[in-house]
């Protein structure tokens, strides 16, 4: 009597095969097509900031970025409502959790909450909806980088429209030239295509270092040219932030990348340097006494250092009249008059870049931290720090730990990004149309420090038990079977 062969059990995570005669059951609709469309208002959030934004850059408006940041939150959100999803592990939860409660006691504690309501509002999309968002929909590699791709070619065409504007005299106003670089951001927004530019030039420097496995030949050396190219609209930008803040970013994406490549790299870009700022003349003597400018802290600084220290001043002296909780989201500008000394000047001269002089009111420090702390007391600065630093480190942990074959370009590039924006802070805040970019940076860094850990490629499939294997090559001469 024949005996039926016995049905060899599927493997963790397969599916069962059907037997012989039954139905073929009908495929699921496949979900990374779905999860791709997802990210398409994430990539529109970045793109959108290549389109010309000088009307949207006054204080309250909302710009096409901004709007597609609310289309990426509500997208996240369905997804997880039909796939009844686990939104958050229990460290990412801490992490972004510890921000709302600081923004909250500030948004209570302050003299007018409903003028701080807009303020809750900006906070939670920057540091909270948006990181959250980005670090959900991100399922693989391929889609971090094709973020950080989508920040390349937006620091490209910002790069070279603020290269233009140096070169035909059509920037933004600087020592009563209009040469500074500002791209489609205006002169009210100085800071935005820097920003831009640090970006793009991090990304293409963490590509260049540790390309995608079978693509170094390819990809290393355009990813070398075009953080190069980057160099000169960052230059050209005249903004020491974004250069201290670039040079910092970089030198430690440099070393955790390897000491010995850091050293050739760094030796070509002074190289490159000498040759763009010297030989070239691309903004040299500008540029020069923008760097010796960074120095005089004491010793006869500029108008903007002066401003700078005395709203520095003020958001300290806001945090000792308040120092538990502060003045509330958004009352930095109604509190500044009695905190700031007379040195301070009635608001910075913007001009230039299509737009007629007029006076910027100075409504913030330019300096997060601070601006935290004065507005949010020892309860939101502890919480916002403490998330940050989270980030940031966790980042760096993963990075250096991470196992062979792991996409280190996407570590390198989350580690450089949230380092940059950390720098940045000591001397900007959030304001302007890109301010929408940090929120996608942090959860960049998100999905790298907090996420499941990026799978290694797979190892070759080892036969199934009982199958006929194929007969191995035979041993070499000299040795033993």
């Amino acid at each position: 009597m024949a005996t039926a062969a016995p049905t060899a059990s599927p493997a963790p995570g397969e599916a069962p095969s059907p037997a012989a005669g039954a139905p073929a059951p009908a495929p699921r609709r496949a979900r990374p097509r779905t999860d791709r469309l997802l990210l398409l208002p994430l990539l529109a959030t970045v793109l959108l900031l290549a389109l010309p934004l000088g009307r949207y850059g006054g204080p309250g408006t909302v710009a096409p970025a901004d709007i597609a940041s609310g289309v990426l939150v509500a997208a996240c959100l369905l997804r997880l409502v039909r796939r009844r999803e686990r939104p958050l592990g229990p460290a990412a939860a801490a992490v972004f959790a510890l921000p709302v409660v600081g923004f909250a006691v500030a948004t209570v504690t302050a003299a007018d909450p409903v003028a701080a309501l807009p303020g809750l509002v900006r906070y939670l999309q920057v540091f909270v909806l948006v990181p959250c968002a980005v670090m959900l929909l991100l399922r693989d590699a391929g889609g971090f980088r094709a973020v950080t791709g989508a920040l390349f070619a937006l620091a490209l065409v910002q790069g070279a429209i603020g290269t233009y504007q140096f070169a035909t005299g059509t920037g933004a106003s600087y020592r009563g030239a209009e040469i500074r670089a500002v791209g489609t951001f205006g002169p009210t927004d100085v800071m935005g295509m820097a920003t831009v530019v640090s970006y793009g030039f991090l990304a293409a420097l963490a590509l260049a270092l540790s390309p995608p496995q079978g693509a170094h030949r390819r990809l290393r050396p355009a990813a070398l040219a075009a953080a190069g190219l980057l160099l000169v609209p960052l230059g050209l930008s005249f903004s020491r932030g974004a250069w201290i803040a670039t040079a910092l970013a970089a030198l430690a994406v440099l070393l955790l990348d390897g000491p010995r490549r850091a050293v050739k790299v760094l030796a070509a870009a002074v190289a490159a340097g000498v040759v763009l700022a010297g030989g070239l003349g691309v903004g040299s003597e500008a540029i020069s006494q923008r760097i010796g400018s960074i120095t005089q802290v004491t010793d006869a600084p500029d108008r903007s250092v002066t401003d700078r220290y005395s709203m520095w001043a003020a958001a300290v002296s806001m945090w000792q009249e308040e120092p538990a909780t502060g003045v509330g989201l958004k009352g930095f500008p109604a509190h500044r008059d009695a905190h700031a000394s007379l040195g301070l000047s009635a608001g910075s001269d913007t001009a230039g870049a299509g737009r007629s002089f007029e006076k910027q009111p100075l409504l913030s420090p330019h300096n997060m931290y601070l601006l935290v702390l004065g507005e949010q007391g020892l309860v939101g600065a502890t919480a916002f720090l403490a998330s940050w630093l989270a980030l940031l480190l966790g980042a760096v942990r993963r990075l250096v730990r991470a196992a062979p074959g792991a996409p280190l370009d996407c570590g390198l590039a989350a580690t450089g990004l949230m380092l940059w924006q950390a720098v940045d802070f000591l001397y900007a805040d959030i304001g302007g149309p890109s301010t929408v970019l940090t929120g996608v940076v942090a959860g960049l860094a998100a999905w790298w420090a907090l996420g499941p850990a990026p799978a290694a490629p797979a190892p070759a499939a080892a036969p199934a038990s009982g199958a006929v294997s194929a007969p191995a090559d035979p041993a070499p001469p000299g040795t033993r079977p």
